[in-house]
């Protein structure tokens, strides 16, 4: 719960270059809910880079971002593995608040899931300094990781 009271300010002191990510384990089911947030310039930059004939004047004017555009990015750009099996996760919301762009998604997976993989490559063509955050809330265990350029994959086996 403490890690959750830090990501506001984590997030305050734009430039530093931080992405949150949340995976929870929908009990009892074969869902994750995943939420991500970052500053949506640096979202915008990063996009220019990963789709370079893609016009985003209009979308920046506009403060939104289309869905689908929003979950081909998401799913090149973060691979979830769950027992060695990797997900595809649908984006259910995009919303660009203030400063910040925020996706809501759902990945099917197990329903127990034992071990996760997670690579996160958002921002790290982008930016040295650039660090991911995750934090993973899975069979009742919660645990942290944080991803950088240099290391943007990490594991974890969870035991009920």
């Amino acid at each position: 719960m403490l890690k959750i009271l830090i990501l506001p300010i984590l997030l305050s002191f734009h430039p530093v270059h931080v992405t949150v990510t949340t995976i929870d384990q929908v009990q009892g089911t074969d869902s994750m809910k995943v939420f991500f947030r970052m500053y949506y310039d640096d979202f915008l930059r990063d996009y220019k880079l990963y789709d370079p004939d893609c016009n985003l004047k209009e979308i920046s004017v506009n403060r939104s971002f289309p869905v689908d555009m929003a979950n081909n990015y998401f799913n090149d750009k973060v691979h979830i593995y769950i027992n060695n099996k990797r997900l595809s996760g649908k984006v259910l919301a995009v919303n660009v608040q203030d400063y910040e762009i925020f996706l809501k998604l759902i990945y099917r997976s197990d329903k127990d899931p034992k071990k996760i993989k997670i690579r996160n490559q958002v921002l790290t063509g982008l930016y040295n300094d650039q660090t991911n955050m995750i934090f993973i809330n899975i069979n009742k265990n919660e645990e942290a990781m944080r991803l950088t350029p240099e290391h943007d994959k990490e594991s974890w086996s969870f035991y009920n």
